[in-house]
């Protein structure tokens, strides 16, 4: 499960440095309205932060539809 909390930490580290290159860490907190410490926390992967500050700075990048896929089930015709 770390991994996938590493990647997603890299991953996020990844767009924000895309997105808004010129914010540091605390800026870019600061736009999501989340704290420096939690942030940093997130970029590390770490188990203790809350879905809510990632579907916070998601929306920030703009990226919030994909945080919203995240438990949607396709239709399938075998299963309805």
């Amino acid at each position: 499960m770390t991994v996938y909390l590493d990647d997603l930490g890299k991953n996020l580290a990844q767009i924000r440095k895309k997105k808004f290159p010129f914010d540091t860490m605390a800026a870019f907190a600061t736009r999501c309205e989340i704290g420096l410490s939690t942030y940093k926390k997130m970029e590390k992967g770490d188990l203790s932060v809350g879905m809510y500050q990632y579907y916070k700075a998601s929306s920030v990048l703009g990226i919030e539809s994909e945080f919203d896929n995240l438990f949607k089930i396709e239709d399938d015709w075998f299963n309805d």
